[in-house]
């Protein structure tokens, strides 16, 4: 398939596209929609369309980032609101969070089953009150403290309305019902996708939200054939991949679905891209993959910006 197929349509080549004198007298509504804000790049679903607009295929799609963890860098620890900010300050991206629950059935943003890597506290997260975790601050990736404080999933959703896309990893000590009662209260329905690792899992929130887009790992075609038993709808998935790249032939598979495919690249792929100056991620698009989940938020975007740019349809999802 041709490269004009792959192209990623940033908000800097939007901007430029639409600031002309003629866009500005005739085209006020796009330009309304790309309205400068002063703290990043977004991803606008309201009064537009939602997650399974955004994430139906076709040749036309916007080829992502995902951050990981919600994009660490010096200074920013994983999974926090500040980190997001500063991820989408220089691309629009799909934020990925963790979300664990304390003793006191708070919902709440971590990776780790125990708090003692990425804060200055210590013990299970599911043994400790809220009220701890309150008084606790983040650690960045190189053990350096923070002034940032964990989030709540709650306060996590209610900022990323307008702003961007979100896929939940949820631990296992986490009743999928408290998740969703989460996303209903907050009227994240339409922006937050739930990540499950297994056919079973993909069943049981599918029940639970039939309106809610999941992230399903589909490895391979036979993967395909047991998601196609599910019966859960192809318009509710985002395929991911898993951390190896697949074959275009395998993502064509899933895009003859209508489905979005997300790889994997953190890990190996992540740092065979650092040693070949990035440009390894824009074959990966090239290749079939759709949204990059990577380590490397900021730097993935970047090589993925070099694929020339199309006046895609989608660029209606963008704004600054």
């Amino acid at each position: 398939m041709r490269n004009k197929f792959f192209y990623f349509v940033l908000l800097l080549i939007f901007i430029s596209a639409c600031t002309s004198e003629s866009s500005q007298e005739n085209d006020t509504s796009n330009l309304a929609l790309l309205s400068r804000e002063k703290t990043g790049n977004y991803i606008d679903l309201e009064g537009i369309g939602t997650a399974t607009d955004f994430y139906t295929w076709s040749a036309d799609r916007i080829p992502m980032v995902s951050a990981h963890r919600g994009g660490p860098y010096p200074g920013f620890p994983e999974n926090a609101i500040e980190t997001f900010e500063n991820v989408l300050k220089d691309t629009p991206a799909i934020i990925e969070l963790d979300v664990a629950m304390t003793k006191d059935s708070v919902l709440v943003l971590m990776h780790d089953d125990e708090l003692d890597r990425t804060t200055n506290g210590t013990g299970k997260v599911e043994e400790v009150t809220f009220e701890y975790i309150e008084s606790l601050y983040l650690e960045d990736l190189n053990g350096e403290l923070t002034s940032f404080k964990i989030p709540t999933l709650e306060k996590a959703l209610l900022w990323s309305k307008g702003k961007a896309l979100l896929t939940v990893d949820i631990k296992r000590s986490v009743p999928f019902e408290k998740i969703i009662e989460a996303v209903r209260k907050t009227g994240s329905e339409g922006h937050a996708a739930l990540i499950s690792y297994t056919f079973p899992a993909a069943k049981k929130l599918h029940y639970l939200a039939p309106d809610v887009m999941l992230s399903v790992t589909i490895r391979n075609m036979e993967e395909i054939k047991r998601m196609d038993e599910t019966g859960i709808p192809w318009t509710r998935v985002i395929a991911f991949t898993g951390v190896a790249e697949r074959p275009r032939e395998f993502n064509q598979a899933l895009h003859e679905r209508g489905v979005f495919t997300i790889l994997g690249v953190l890990g190996n792929l992540d740092q065979s891209a650092e040693a070949r100056v990035d440009q390894i991620y824009a074959s990966f698009i090239q290749n079939g993959a759709d949204i990059l989940a990577t380590d490397r938020p900021i730097e993935a975007a970047k090589a993925i910006k070099t694929l020339s740019p199309s006046q895609s349809s989608k660029s209606k999802y963008f704004k600054k």
